[in-house]
C-alpha cells in the first residue's frame, strides 16, 4: 500500500497483527462480558406440596381469600347527599347497625305536611259527624210527626238532603284522612331507607363515600359505597382448571399457602364446590397461562392464623386427587 513503508508488507505483517488483536478482544469479551451463569436459589420459594401430599397424587390451584359470607356491597336505595358516615375500614358491626345516612330534610318536610293533613282530616271528620247527627235528628223529628199538615213535604225533602250531604262530607273527610295517613307512612318508609344499616354482622372492608358527597342510584357510582363481610372465619375460593376438575377429591382438606410464602402452609377444611364451571378470572401472571380456560371453584375454610391471610389475597392450594380404580387395586396388592 502507498501509506506503508516499502519494506513493510500489509498482508504479511500488518494483517496478522490486526487478526491477533481481534482474537484477544474476542477472548476478553467472552471472559468478562457474558452474564453470570452460576446457579442460585430463587429469591422466593415457589409453591410446592409438603407433608402427606408431597409424594401423593394431588391437584394444584390458585385462588383468592374472601369472607365466609362473600363480599357484601352496600348501597343506598335513594339518591342524595351523605349526611353522616359512622364506620371506617376495620370496624366490626352488628346486623342492623347504622353505616351511613343520607340527607333527609326534604322527606321530613313531607312527613310534617302529611301529619298536618292527618290533623286537618280528623277535624273535618269530627265536623262532618256532628253535622250528620244534627241532620239525622232533624229528619227523624220530621218523620215522627203524625200530623201531616204540621210538616210540609218540602221540609222533609230538605232534611233528607241535609242528612245525605252530611254523610257524603264524612266519607270525603275519611278518604282525606286515609290519604294523609298513606302519605305519612310513605314518608316514614323513605326516612328509614335514607338510614342505611348493616345487612349482616361482620367487618367493614372498604368505605368509598365521604360526608357531603352526592350519591346516586342511577348507576353513576363506579364502586360500591361500602363493602363488608364476615371475616371470622375466612374462606378461600380456589380455581381448578376444567381439565383437572374431575381429579379433585371433593370433601378432602386442602393445603393452602399465601402467595410468596410457600413455606407457611395451613390445612383448610372443605366447605363446598360451586355447581357451575365459570371462566377463569384469577390469573397467576404466568406466561404459559391460558386466559380462555374455565374453572371449577372450590371453597375451603381457613383456620385462625393471626393475620397470615387477608381478604383479596392470592393463595396457592394443593388438593388431594382421586385415585383411579386400577391404581387403587395396584396399591392394595402391594
Amino acid at each position: 500500500m502507498a501509506l506503508l513503508p516499502r519494506n513493510v508488507s500489509f498482508s504479511r505483517q500488518v494483517l496478522p497483527i490486526i487478526a491477533v488483536a481481534g482474537l484477544l478482544a474476542a477472548v476478553a469479551y467472552i471472559a468478562f462480558g457474558l452474564p453470570d451463569r452460576e446457579l442460585a436459589e430463587p429469591a422466593e420459594k415457589p409453591a410446592h406440596a409438603s407433608g402427606a401430599l408431597a409424594d401423593a397424587p394431588r391437584v394444584a390451584g390458585s385462588g383468592v381469600v374472601e369472607p365466609s359470607s362473600e363480599i357484601v356491597d352496600v348501597g343506598s336505595a335513594l339518591s342524595g347527599l351523605i349526611s353522616d358516615v359512622r364506620v371506617q375500614p376495620g370496624d366490626r358491626v352488628g346486623q342492623g347497625q347504622v353505616l351511613f345516612t343520607v340527607d333527609d330534610r326534604a322527606v321530613r318536610a313531607q312527613l310534617r305536611q302529611a301529619e298536618a293533613g292527618i290533623g286537618e282530616a280528623r277535624a273535618a271528620i269530627a265536623e262532618a259527624q256532628a253535622a250528620q247527627r244534627t241532620a239525622e235528628q232533624q229528619l227523624a223529628l220530621y218523620r215522627s210527626v203524625e200530623d201531616a199538615a204540621a210538616v210540609s213535604r218540602a221540609e222533609v225533602i230538605q232534611a233528607e238532603g241535609a242528612a245525605s250531604a252530611a254523610r257524603t262530607r264524612l266519607e270525603l273527610a275519611q278518604a282525606r284522612l286515609a290519604q294523609a295517613q298513606a302519605q305519612a307512612g310513605t314518608a316514614r318508609t323513605e326516612l328509614g331507607r335514607l338510614t342505611v344499616r348493616a345487612p349482616i354482622a361482620g367487618e367493614i372492608l372498604a368505605v368509598n363515600i365521604r360526608k357531603g358527597e352526592y350519591v346516586s342510584t342511577m348507576g353513576g357510582q363506579q364502586q360500591p359505597f361500602i363493602q363488608m363481610g364476615q371475616t371470622q372465619p375466612l374462606h378461600v375460593r380456589v380455581d381448578i382448571d376444567e381439565d383437572e376438575a374431575a381429579r379433585v377429591d371433593l370433601g378432602a382438606p386442602a393445603w393452602v399457602s399465601p402467595r410468596g410464602a410457600a413455606e407457611r402452609q395451613v390445612e383448610a377444611a372443605f366447605v363446598r364446590a360451586e355447581p357451575q364451571v365459570v371462566p377463569k378470572r384469577s390469573l397467576t401472571n404466568s406466561a404459559q397461562e391460558r386466559v380462555d380456560v374455565r374453572v371449577l371453584q372450590v371453597i375451603y375454610r381457613l383456620p385462625e392464623t393471626d393475620g397470615l391471610f387477608r381478604v383479596g389475597q392470592q393463595i396457592d392450594a394443593f388438593i388431594p386427587a382421586r385415585v383411579s380404580e386400577p391404581k387403587r387395586a395396584e396399591a392394595a396388592s402391594e
